[in-house]
């Protein structure tokens, strides 16, 4: 897998600059305990933090082609290319001569090849650096659909980048400030492809390449969906889905270390470990290992709710004993789930409080527990935006809606977000109006295929906005939660051909049998126990251990009673502290969502030194927590 950073000047000698360069690929260690590099010439300085995956002794970076003894090419690299073997193949017919057999140089090779045209020819998850030494330009990549990140800033004369904010920031040309897009942008849950949060920064959208240059920076997309005729009957298309499904999962089992799958018991993870247990062992290898997170008295505290009717553990052990894997289950406890300093390294994961509250921290809980017996894993992920399986999908006042549904069904049913938030900052953001200006601007983007009209062209619709607003954020929360833990985690449903393909597919077909994923349940249905193929969609887990809102509520007050916390000028306190007695009585998802909100937002603030900067303004800002003094309008828009 891997972590990247880098810089790029045109007028500045970078060879003087080693120390900087280190300190931003130093803050990828977590994403690349195992190794590190760093390349550097007067205008370019590439450095890599390596997560050994494939070719343990053969893929050290940053990798160099030579002529001559010359360098003509450069790579840092992180993900993988699950077709590179079908590629070098062709390379070598081609007249290329290789020294590893990793991906990463088969990469490289594809660029002396074909140039830039290359990346069309990759099936895998990937973000990449690209160094040509003789043209003196930099390409920076990223994979269909995003599943790995990559950001950038643009300078007076070059470009900084990396896998994760943090590296960036690590140069002191960048600054930690954020204006009023930012924080809109922060509280909205949509994803706004291209956005990064700190002013300045960018992060390459999905399906993108950036060439930097001496003439500035030029983006272009080499791929996005495509509206086409879906022309094939039911009967067909569910057996070209298997077959996807088939060729996608032994794909992504290549790799020369530990392997398994994350197990949750619902319809993908558990068609996920089946068909990677059928591959393994047509391999002569196997079992497949699985995982799946559980929570102490979990039988005990749990109640069906709008979200889960049924519990996760009846239906992981009855997968596992089916198809014969060799599980694990990782339970974790209030005070484990409480604990401030998991709390602290998933923001330090991430780089922004964008918190799922306790998902997040049992999330990377579990995957550090894993990490101890796999350094790979396969998940379901993005198997509810390929085939429509979240609620809102089925709901018909959410798609009728002029909105992102997810927000319309949500704020349907538990109202808003902003519990704790001061009316004075609301009324300057107006995330609703932004929300709506950003779900406008998504709408502009959708493919259409001509003659469609009614529910099949409104269901065209959302799912470009799953694919392109809100998978992005889920495929973010998962690299930057298992990175930090140095695990590398897969998602075979995010394979560009079975994406195309089912976006294509009509609604009417998605839903033939009356349900949520219609087309993937009968695809897997004879791999899995009946229990499972008829469970209704359940999503991630999150405790219901009433000790757990007891610590919350108890850091919550505490932050509250602390004059100096710097998110308290950014509150309502008066209603914030209302959270503590609702979350109590009411057993009120929101109030405790909020809290764990705001606990990450004041963490943010605090380790990070945010600033924020009027929109309007280039100046230093104030500090983010004084952010009510400031009267700058709101201004809409990136």
């Amino acid at each position: 897998m891997c972590g990247i950073a880098g810089w790029i000047d045109f007028e500045r000698n970078l060879t003087r600059e080693r120390r900087t360069a280190e300190a931003m690929a130093q803050t990828m260690h977590n994403r690349g305990p195992d190794d590190s590099g760093l390349w550097l010439e007067p205008h370019a300085a590439l450095g890599h933090r390596r997560l050994s995956i494939i070719d343990l002794e053969g893929g050290r970076q940053p990798m160099v082609a030579e002529e001559e003894g010359k360098p003509v090419a450069v790579l840092v690299y992180t993900g993988e290319v699950y077709n590179f073997r079908e590629l070098r193949a062709e390379l070598v017919s081609l007249g290329r001569t290789f020294r590893t057999h990793s991906d990463t140089e088969v990469v490289l090779e594809a660029y002396r090849q074909w140039g830039p045209s290359f990346v069309e020819r990759f099936n895998g998850m990937f973000a990449f650096a690209l160094w040509d030494v003789r043209e003196q330009k930099l390409l920076l990549v990223r994979d269909r659909l995003g599943i790995k990140p990559l950001y950038f800033y643009p300078t007076p004369h070059g470009v900084l980048f990396g896998s994760e904010p943090k590296g960036i920031l690590a140069n002191p040309m960048a600054r930690a400030e954020v204006d009023d897009d930012g924080l809109r942008e922060l509280l909205a849950f949509a994803k706004t492809p291209g956005e990064a949060i700190f002013r300045g920064m960018r992060e390459l959208r999905p399906g993108h390449v950036l060439t930097v240059t001496r003439d500035g920076l030029k983006e272009r997309a080499y791929w996005k969906l495509e509206a086409r005729p879906h022309t094939d009957d039911l009967k067909t298309t569910v057996r070209t889905i298997r077959e996807l499904l088939e060729d996608i999962v032994s794909r992504q089992l290549i790799s020369d270390v530990p392997l398994c799958t994350l197990l949750s018991g619902g319809l993908d993870s558990s068609a996920i470990t089946a068909l990677a247990q059928r591959a393994l062992v047509a391999q002569g290898a196997g079992p497949v290992r699985s995982f799946a997170v559980d929570f102490v008295n979990n039988a005990r505290d749990f109640t069906p709710d709008e979200l889960r009717g049924t519990p996760d553990a009846p239906f992981v052990a009855e997968v596992a004993a089916h198809v014969h894997s060799q599980h694990t289950d990782i339970v974790l406890s209030a005070s484990e789930l409480a604990d401030p300093k998991a709390r602290a390294a998933v923001l330090h994961a991430r780089d922004l409080p964008v918190s799922m509250g306790d998902m997040d921290t049992s999330m990377y809980l579990l995957f550090r527990a894993i990490r101890q017996h796999s350094t790979v894993a396969l998940s379901g992920e993005s198997a509810d935006e390929v085939f429509g399986g979240y609620a809102w999908f089925h709901d018909p006042q959410a798609i009728a809606a002029d909105a992102f549904p997810w927000n319309a069904m949500t704020t349907k049913h538990f109202g808003s977000r902003y519990h704790a938030l001061s009316p004075e900052l609301l009324r300057r953001l107006d995330i609703q109006g932004y929300l709506q200006a950003r779900y406008q601007e998504a709408l502009a983007e959708v493919p259409r295929l001509e003659g469609e009209t009614g529910l099949e062209r409104r269901m065209r619709e959302v799912f470009y906005l799953h694919l392109t607003r809100f998978l992005q954020v889920l495929l973010d929360r998962k690299d930057r939660t298992s990175m930090a833990t140095g695990l590398e985690v897969r998602v075979p449903f995010c394979d560009h051909r079975l994406v195309e393909y089912v976006f294509n597919v009509p609604w009417s077909m998605k839903t033939f049998d009356g349900r949520e994923k219609s087309l993937l349940r009968a695809a897997t249905a004879d791999l899995l126990p009946r229990s499972v193929v008829e469970r209704r969609k359940s999503p991630y887990p999150s405790t219901k251990d009433p000790e757990y809102v007891r610590f919350l509520r108890g850091q919550f007050t505490s932050m509250l009673d602390d004059a100096r916390a710097p998110v308290k000028p950014l509150l309502d306190e008066a209603h914030a502290r209302s959270l503590t007695q609702e979350a109590a009585e009411n057993d009120s998802p929101w109030a405790r969502s909020s809290m764990e909100q705001v606990l990450m937002l004041n963490a943010w603030l605090e380790d990070y030194g945010v600033k924020q900067v009027p929109s309007t303004s280039a100046g230093q800002g104030a500090p983010l927590g004084e952010a009510r003094e400031l009267t700058s309008e709101p201004r809409l828009g990136g």
